[in-house]
């Protein structure tokens, strides 16, 4: 049966690869952070990111390179892929807005649609859903929405102030931008060309209520590798998941 939301749903993705990585020293003394491997996989965090894109039915990416780009060129150029790649290189700082921008200048089909990732992300859900869920309300972007678990235990009250549980790591109350996106095709020219636009163009979208929210289901996977630990704790997981 042909699926009637297939062509409106993204076949193209920007991949945001330009950070330093500082909190991951030393795995980033010598490597991009997208290049870091996640332990036990044989794979850097981009060969998953990928993976996944590839399975949800994105065929071209444009990997924005910026810290050591060389180190992610070169194993984008021996690795075989499941997607075409093209990279580009910010001849100086744009920031991460004007970087998104210029990267998706590079996107092969300008009248679609795109996803777009932070490169540190390490997830899997299903981008076709939330495709869907940004056509539905009509949005210029959609950001995944994550609820990721606090580091501490929490302890839960009743009205009178009574302790009534004690709750080992909780998720959070708010979701926080997960750094997977959505994007209309219009949405590149409202980015600036230099600076943030999570900082300009998200707050303006939002005030228009043009800007969507979508929660990562539950039991969905999800981490930002930012240090030594995420790393620990994302092979712990996956273990446990059998992955």
């Amino acid at each position: 049966m042909t699926d009637p939301n297939a062509a409106s749903r993204p076949v193209q993705a920007v991949v945001l690869a330009g950070g330093q990585g500082s909190r991951l020293r030393p795995y980033t003394d010598d490597r991009p952070k997208p290049m870091v491997e996640i332990p036990g996989t044989g794979t850097p965090i981009i060969g998953h990111q990928l993976a996944w894109l590839a399975e949800e039915g994105v065929t071209d990416v444009v990997v924005s390179c910026g810290h050591l780009a060389e180190v992610l060129q070169e194993w984008l150029e021996s690795a075989d892929l499941p997607v075409s790649v093209t990279t580009v290189v910010e001849s100086e700082p744009l920031g991460r807005g004007g970087g998104l921008k210029y990267a998706a200048k590079h996107l092969p089909h300008p009248d679609r649609p795109w996803y777009a990732t932070n490169g540190d992300i390490w997830t899997r859900f299903s981008l076709r859903e939330m495709a869907d869920f940004h056509t539905e309300r009509d949005a210029v972007a959609t950001l995944a929405l994550a609820r990721p678990r606090l580091p501490w235990g929490a302890v839960q009250t009743d009205d009178f102030g009574r302790i009534t549980d004690f709750i080992e790591a909780p998720p959070t109350t708010h979701g926080i931008n997960a750094g997977v996106y959505v994007f209309s095709p219009g949405f590149a020219d409202l980015l600036p060309a230099l600076g943030d636009h999570e900082r300009s163009t998200f707050p303006r979208l939002a005030r228009e209520r043009r800007l969507a929210g979508y929660p990562i289901p539950q039991g969905a996977y999800w981490r930002a590798i930012d240090t030594a630990k995420d790393l620990t704790e994302a092979a712990k997981e996956l273990a446990a998941l059998g992955r």
